[in-house]
């Protein structure tokens, strides 16, 4: 792992390059992997921890297969109004705008406006568009699908959690099933598309963190 002492030596060195031998290889650096810890409340950020920063790396080298896959579709850039949403959704896991700050000067940004840090917003932005529009437009969740899950997954789980209640009939709850079971058909999709991209990509790590 890495020491604290040399963690300031490496900040802009490469960790990974992540390629499909089609676009320009996606790199990692140093950098990179506080900047996305910065991003997590209650994670140490003086010095990282090296399970963090793996953590870090492996959820980099996602969204890394992730961009190579987009860069092969025309797709829009995400808009400022996208990103403000993105910057809000993620100050608000953190008590204060103060300590959000904070902990982003930690990791070199000089605030939210810097360019660095709207870049790397821009770039989840995108992900997150490119995988609505690759996975979410597409997901059928049908009427067996819900009616199975009422009857096997949330009858019981209702039935533990507040016994002697009547369960409440499935329309008023076939919403609520039907975005569980979306959400969940995206993951396990994403999963698979992630698989897959890893089988055909090749990920070298040039030094461990």
């Amino acid at each position: 792992s890495v020491k604290p002492a040399a963690a300031q030596q490496i900040v802009d060195k490469t960790v990974a390059v992540v390629s499909d031998n089609v676009v320009e290889p996606q790199l990692i650096t140093y950098s990179d992997l506080l900047w996305q810890l910065a991003l997590q409340p209650d994670v140490q950020l003086s010095p990282p921890s090296s399970p963090d920063l793996n953590r870090a790396l492996q959820v980099l080298i996602d969204q890394r297969l992730i961009a190579l896959e987009a860069e092969r579709l025309p797709t829009v850039a995400p808009s400022d109004e996208e990103v403000r949403i993105e910057i809000r959704r993620i100050l608000n896991l953190f008590p204060s705008t103060r300590e959000f700050e904070r902990r982003l000067r930690a990791v070199g940004f000089e605030s939210v406006e810097d360019g660095n840090f709207r870049r790397m917003m821009e770039q989840r932005v995108a992900i997150e568009k490119y995988l609505d529009f690759r996975f979410r437009s597409f997901v059928v969740v049908t009427l067996q699908d819900e009616e199975t899950y009422y009857r096997d997954v949330f009858t019981p789980n209702f039935r533990k959690r507040n016994p002697g209640v009547i369960v409440p009939a499935l329309e008023p709850v076939r919403a609520q099933i039907n975005k569980i079971l979306t959400e969940r058909k995206i993951e396990e999709d994403i999963e698979r598309f992630l698989e897959d991209a890893r089988r055909r990509a090749e990920v070298e790590v040039l030094f461990e963190v």
